[in-house]
């Protein structure tokens, strides 16, 4: 299985629009960070998890011609609003599986009302919504929705065998760290080195790490408060900053 980094930015991106900070001014590639998302390859078949603002540029950058499944983590702009953009997949390949929670399917037909309600209008994205309720077999994989804390939202992360998904959260529950052991690759927000009321410090981001003890670790959804070079000489070994068109293959 290939985990490709489609984006590992903020809510915002990086740069932020009008900010002249170190970060922002980079000229490493490394700080230029698109919103947050992850496709996955297996077996010809392309799963992506969020379909995050950026999504037409992320698919044009790696050449994307198809794709067969969307898992939503929630339903926040940065990580939603790309679905229009998955239309000429959908127009050319038929429609596409979409998996969420019920209260993230809330949000998406909120957003998305157009799409839920009968119309004439042939240009509507085409999706099969499935809703999310337990462990679910996709493709041959078994995926295991995992619940976490965003602020006061319940977000999905998602475990895929030895891979896992965690982003938007600042806290993990108990039981959802029960079953993220053993992880061969752990993907795990961590938007800044101060704290933040829904989303991870770094070093809250580092003290989970240390407890579930993934193989290897890769930190995405970062503001500009991160600076990829700086930042990475003092991570834990087996702890990295991910950047956009990094690829990392899971067994």
């Amino acid at each position: 299985m290939k985990v490709t980094f489609l984006g590992t930015g903020t809510s915002v991106g990086v740069p932020s629009i009008g900010c002249e900070c170190e970060t922002c001014l980079s000229e490493d590639p490394r700080d230029k960070r698109l919103r947050t998302s992850v496709l996955i390859e297996r077996d010809e078949r392309k799963i992506l998890i969020d379909a995050s603002t950026d999504f037409r540029q992320q698919a044009l950058r790696i050449g994307l011609r198809q794709l067969d499944a969307i898992l939503f983590t929630h339903a926040h702009a940065d990580h939603c609003f790309g679905l229009d953009d998955a239309r000429p997949l959908m127009f050319r390949h038929g429609a596409i599986a979409c998996y969420a929670t019920e209260t993230t399917w809330e949000g998406l037909r909120r957003v998305y009302s157009y799409v839920f309600e009968p119309a004439h209008y042939p240009g509507l994205p085409r999706i099969i919504p499935h809703r999310v309720e337990g462990d679910f077999d996709l493709f041959g994989l078994k995926v295991e929705p995992l619940t976490v804390i965003h602020g006061q939202l319940s977000v999905t992360a998602y475990r895929i065998g030895g891979f896992a998904y965690v982003t938007d959260c600042n806290r993990i529950p108990d039981e959802t760290c029960e079953r993220l052991s053993g992880l061969d690759l752990l993907i795990i927000d961590a938007l800044r080195l101060r704290p933040h009321p829904t989303h991870m410090s770094l070093d809250e981001s580092l003290a989970y790490i240390n407890r579930l003890k993934p193989r290897r670790a890769l930190l995405t959804h970062i503001s500009h408060d991160i600076k990829h070079a700086e930042t990475s000489e003092y991570l834990p070994a087996g702890v990295e900053i991910a950047y956009d068109g990094l690829t990392a293959d899971v067994g």
